[in-house]
């Protein structure tokens, strides 16, 4: 009873049960000793198996594998001593407990050199008996279960040495004093270095020396845990390693994001504090996500075309140069500066040549103001210059004349002479407005004045000239009379698949057929009605019209076929915005997938979260939601992963500059390569030229637009083009047939 309370108790503090149960060899050439030692075993749970010679104990052996022995040195047919030999020559190792009647010193040395766990002798006393096979067996399973730890740490230091040395990032440790300690096999390949070429060198030797402060910053902060230092970006020096697999580095340089984490010893038990270890960190190569950021960025305060300030940067310049002039009472003066007969020339030689003359009248712009001055384009062919502390008119009069007589030479392009001029309104500040925008407005007034005077010359704002807002007025009330008198239509362009070669969707660009002006493009219109606030009214219309054609078109197969339209910022600004979209396309039972809604990427830093609540709701009840103009404006790409985009528009004036003699289209490559970062579809717009449709198919872009493939079309045409399995693109593009959309209108 007392050995069954003592397992029993034993039993209670083992950890779960093994799997299987313990199996036991009973080596003994007494029957009724064996039978004795079994009925004693019984309260513990074992697989008894019994030996009555030493013959039987070898059978045994080669068809089991045993945990325990119990064996008897006095066999009549071998000694226990041989017995245990042949255990070994097998291949096991069973714990052995001896137990016999001989009471020679030798045997029992012989027994323990031979690995015997313990020697009995008989008689024994039960318990000790029953305590010593316990004993055994939680030895064995100790052993088993410390064999199974070190198996599973000898396989997790593999996993990890795999993960850190195959992983994308660079991961090192550096020492208390700043040295690596430590550096996976990355470092070759992401910096040019071996680990060995690293490891006992301080990490300020591989800072470019402009972060140098930062670098130590960073690290001797020590932080650990939430406080640790994140996403802490430094220019590292770059060996000449042939397997470093970069090639974004710059000047000997490239950019890394990292992560430092201090480590510190655990506290001692008799209170001494941490001490300071070293540093743990994790650096990752950003320098083509940083290259992309700044090509989007650039072009953000660029005009692409002529790499002059666009009107977001011109504006920011002029409201600095107005604060400075307020503040030392000095005067300046802003140029609106607009070219004369350039639609000539762009009509009568094409885009690219008349991307081309634009291109070097702002050579010729740049060669006419001072250093100071700040030169812009504003769209098209407008331009803007102000010059800051001026002392009379006189002195912007001299700019203006210069500008002028250098607009008078003759341009040459494909070996024929063209000549242009210019018309030029000048503002004075602080006589003629305090803001850029009104500075503008009475530039921009001044030029309208000396253009309907005859154009080639310069004039300054007077109050006078507002009268040439009338026209304003005219053009907002013979908007509002068109939605009396249905005058609007809607055209679309239709976009390709170039791998299919077949329609996959079609954009919607609103027309208007003015009583006395003719077919009008939205471009033409767009800026009055957002002037005189219909804008609003407009996107209604279009929107409406546009669920009206879809549901006409429901006949054909409209899967994976969509059309997009594109909404005002001031529209989805509207309070009941969601409600009247999804109230459209349940009214006319459209599917929701086949709408898409291309909003401009200015919108995205304006009201984020608003934004984000709105276009979430549209996205989540099925519509698709396209970014128009990527990369014209300005927008952090962290919106994009927060806003619901589907797809990504590349701007026309991107893929003007693609053409048969550059094909160098870095913003292009960057769009790309951030929209299928990212996942999302991209399409470009404005594709005139086989040469522009197989670059960008080159680069990954299946989905274009543009003259080259149709001409914005009657929705009856598309009708009939869905009729014909979405009218597979025939290579016959229409690029004469040119008409003046604007990317940003309805």
């Amino acid at each position: 009873m007392q050995h069954q309370q003592q397992l029993q108790h034993q039993d209670n503090r083992r950890p779960a049960a093994r799997s299987e149960t313990p199996r036991l060899l009973l080596v003994d050439d007494e029957p009724r000793l064996r039978n004795s030692l079994r009925d004693l075993l019984r309260c513990i749970p074992l697989d008894v198996h019994c030996a009555g010679s030493g013959r039987e104990a070898i059978a045994l052996l080669q068809q089991h594998r045993f945990d325990l022995a119990l064996l008897d040195l006095g066999l009549p047919d071998m000694s226990g001593h041989q017995i245990m030999d042949q255990i070994r020559a097998h291949g096991q190792d069973p714990e052995i407990i001896v137990v016999s009647g001989n009471t020679d010193i030798d045997s029992a040395i012989g027994a323990l050199q031979r690995g015997a766990f313990d020697y009995v002798r008989k008689p024994y006393e039960p318990d000790d008996l029953l305590q010593k096979v316990q004993n055994a067996l939680e030895k064995r399973r100790l052993a088993r279960e410390n064999r199974q730890i070190r198996t599973r740490l000898a396989n997790s230091e593999r996993m990890y040495r795999y993960l850190v040395d195959a992983s994308p990032d660079l991961i090192y440790m550096l020492d208390h004093q700043g040295r690596f300690s430590y550096v996976n096999e990355r470092a070759e390949a992401m910096l040019g270095f071996k680990s060995s070429e690293l490891l006992g060198r301080h990490f300020l030797d591989f800072i470019h020396e402009d972060d140098l402060d930062r670098a130590q910053f960073t690290f001797n902060e020590r932080r650990r845990g939430p406080r640790a230092a994140r996403n802490v970006e430094l220019r590292v020096k770059c060996g000449e390693s042939k397997s470093m697999s970069n090639h974004a580095v710059r000047d000997g340089y490239l950019t890394i994001s990292l992560n430092a984490t201090g480590l510190y010893s655990q506290k001692s038990p008799d209170g001494r504090p941490e001490t300071y270890l070293g540093t743990y960190g994790v650096a990752r190569d950003v320098s083509e996500r940083k290259r992309a950021e700044e090509r989007v960025a650039y072009h953000a305060y660029y005009d692409t075309l002529t790499d002059l300030p666009n009107r977001v940067l011109f504006n920011d310049r002029l409201s600095l140069a107005i604060i400075q002039a307020t503040r030392n009472t000095k005067q300046l003066a802003v140029m609106f500066i607009d070219l004369d007969r350039f639609k000539t020339v762009n009509d009568t030689l094409g885009h690219i040549k008349g991307d081309e003359m634009l291109r070097e009248v702002s050579a010729r712009l740049k060669s006419c103001v001072r250093k100071g001055d700040t030169l812009a384009r504003l769209g098209g062919d407008e331009f803007a210059l102000f010059l800051p502390d001026i002392r009379a008119r006189r002195d912007a009069e001299v700019i203006a004349r210069k500008i002028l007589d250098e607009l008078r030479r003759p341009f040459v392009l494909d070996e024929q002479e063209f000549y242009i001029s210019c018309s030029i309104g000048i503002a004075h500040f602080p006589e003629d407005g305090a803001t850029p925008d009104s500075l503008l407005r009475h530039a921009d007034i001044a030029m309208y004045h000396i253009k309907s005077q005859g154009k080639n010359g310069f004039t300054h704002f007077a109050l006078d000239m507002q009268s040439t807002t009338g026209h304003l007025l005219t053009m907002e009330a013979d908007l509002r009379r068109a939605f009396e008198r249905g005058e609007f239509e809607m055209f679309y362009q239709p976009q390709y698949d170039v791998a299919t070669l077949s329609m996959v969707g079609c954009e919607a660009l609103i027309r208007w057929h003015h009583p006395s002006k003719g077919l009008m493009t939205a471009g033409e219109f767009i800026p009055y009605a957002e002037e005189a606030g219909l804008i609003e009214r407009l996107c209604q219309w279009a929107l409406r019209q546009v669920c009206l054609d879809l549901k006409a078109w429901h006949v054909h197969d409209l899967r994976d076929f969509r059309v997009a339209v594109n909404i005002s910022p001031k529209y989805l600004e509207r309070d009941g915005f969601v409600d009247e979209i999804l109230d459209n396309v349940s009214a006319f039972g459209i599917a929701p997938e086949t709408l898409e809604l291309e909003i401009t990427e200015n919108i995205c830093i304006k009201n984020v979260s608003d934004t984000i609540s709105k276009l979430q709701q549209l996205a989540d009840s099925g519509l698709r939601i396209a970014i128009d103009d990527f990369g014209t404006r300005y927008s952090s790409l962290n919106y994009l992963h927060r806003l619901p985009f589907h797809t990504i528009k590349i701007d026309q004036s991107f893929v003007h500059d693609v053409n048969e003699s550059t094909l160098r289209a870095p913003v292009i490559t960057a769009i790309i390569s951030i929209a299928r970062g990212l996942g999302l579809n991209v399409i470009a717009e404005g594709v005139e030229t086989p040469a522009q449709m197989q670059f960008l198919e080159k680069l990954g872009c299946r989905e274009m637009q543009g003259y080259f493939f149709s001409t914005p079309v009657p929705k009856g045409e598309i009708a009939t083009r869905l009729a014909t399995h979405h009218a597979p693109f025939n290579g016959e593009g229409h690029p004469a047939q040119r008409l003046s959309d604007s990317p940003r209108t309805t």
